[in-house]
């Protein structure tokens, strides 16, 4: 995949190392930073395609520099940690990352992946290039595809890219019923390796931070849906 840059985010020099070797022999562009902070800095010079960031980092800890990213970038961003629990991994993409790689890996599982999420972000920004910007007005309110934006009347909302997928899916599907791992599929992509468990925690914070009162359902024993 020549042309791509990637930002390798990892403390221990000899697994950078190893990460650079295999992607380099793929064609990408290849940046490696060791700390948190520097790799904040890496970020903003070098405006990656994509991010493998280690947890476990020296100064800050690999959650708040996803959080970082996803605030400040609309790239995928892929975990990579020995923190191997249902827990952890919850916990990294409920922080923004795309997917979770634990330690040990394989360097090939490793590019595949990558690969993989690249290919499904590209398809995602074509579609939206290629369309209008829909702007869908729903029980107070305002949400704009292309700008990735949720308003209501007390202002805008921020959501994290999957909270956002989720809310869009649901709301375009009105009243249709879809079970957890058919949201999983299509939120986050057929080869997501978590629990159902992330559909209902990512329910649960957008009726925390939206006033969707009655209109997003659970259907007990099934899944969920939204009443407009």
């Amino acid at each position: 995949m020549d042309n791509y840059k990637i930002l390798i985010i990892e403390d221990e020099k000899p697994i950078a190392d190893i990460l650079k070797y295999g992607f380099v022999k793929e064609g990408f562009e290849v940046f490696c930073a060791y700390t948190g902070m520097d790799g904040m800095d890496a970020l903003n010079e070098n405006h990656p395609d994509i991010v493998l960031l280690d947890w476990m980092l020296p100064d800050v800890d690999g959650v708040t520099v996803c959080k970082h990213i996803t605030k400040k970038c609309n790239i995928p961003i892929v975990m990579l940690t020995a923190k191997g629990t249902i827990e952890d991994k919850l916990l990294g993409l409920e922080s923004g990352a795309d997917d979770y790689i634990t330690k040990p890996f394989d360097l090939r599982e490793v590019i595949a992946r990558v690969k993989t999420i690249i290919r499904r972000f590209e398809k995602v920004n074509q579609e939206k290039a290629e369309s209008e910007n829909t702007i869908i007005e729903v029980n107070d309110m305002r949400i704009s595809e292309i700008e990735r934006t949720v308003k209501i009347k007390e202002g805008s909302i921020v959501l994290t890219p999957k909270e956002f997928d989720l809310l869009v899916f649901l709301v375009k599907h009105n009243r249709e019923v879809f079970t957890r791992q058919v949201l999983l599929e299509q939120i986050w992509g057929y080869d997501f390796a978590g629990d159902t468990r992330t559909v209902d925690i990512h329910v649960q914070r957008l009726r925390k931070k939206l006033p969707l009162e009655e209109h997003l359902q659970t259907v007990f024993g099934v899944g969920y849906k939204y009443v407009s």
